[in-house]
């Protein structure tokens, strides 16, 4: 029997779909598109995130208040604005903080001829370079205070509690230690003698000779 051949079948090469250039532009147009819905898309999400933490803060809160000084904004009302008033460097003389709670307030530099300090709690206050000549500070608790270098000439000291005061390098000429207490003050030896040669009485808040206090012996 004859063989018989059978034809052979090719088959067709494969071949790579031609891309229009139209379709090419397409695509990237499509693509810068979606870039921008995804642009859009984040900044309304960063403008929703915003405007939710707005509405959570507390309402009522009062914005940040601003002292300006220059406006010549007094000394009453800058003690609004602070614990502690800082008459630094200003003139007070005559003034009345008979009373007062004026504790480690700064009074450096301060020129208080005859202010009334009666009864005042000026602890741990700071009256460095201070002229407070002829002011009163009877019944004042200047305990802890620094008063160096400062002019006390004729300061009426009767009563005040002056333990652990740093006083060196002042003058206390003709000034009135009845009844005050110095206590662990620190003075020059020349203060010490001086006021010794006047002091007498007994502190009435904490009890203790005012000669013992300035160890006068």
């Amino acid at each position: 029997m004859p063989v018989v051949q059978l034809p052979v079948l090719r088959q067709p090469a494969a071949t790579t779909p031609r891309r229009s250039r139209g379709a090419s532009t397409g695509c990237r147009s499509g693509l810068k598109q979606l870039d921008l819905v995804s642009g859009l898309r984040g900044l309304l999400g960063g403008l929703l995130a915003c405007t939710l933490l707005l509405l959570l803060l507390p309402a009522g809160l009062p914005p940040a208040a601003a002292l300006d000084t220059a406006a010549g904004v007094g000394l009453q009302e800058r003690a609004l604005f602070q614990e502690r008033v800082d008459y630094t460097l200003t003139n007070q003389s005559g003034q009345d903080f008979s009373g007062q709670d004026l504790a480690s307030s700064s009074f450096a530099g301060v020129v208080g001829r005859q202010a009334n300090f009666h009864g005042a709690d000026l602890h741990g206050s700071i009256l460095t370079q201070g002229a407070f000549a002829d002011a009163d500070f009877s019944g004042a608790d200047l305990s802890d205070s620094l008063m160096d270098r400062g002019d006390f000439s004729g300061v009426d000291f009767r009563g005040a509690v002056l333990r652990g005061a740093i006083a060196s390098g002042s003058s206390f000429a003709g000034a009135n230690v009845t009844d005050a207490d110095f206590s662990d003050a620190l003075l020059d030896r020349s203060d010490q003698k001086q006021l010794c040669r006047s002091a007498e009485g007994t502190n009435p808040i904490t009890g203790v000779d005012t000669r013992l206090s300035l160890d006068c012996g």
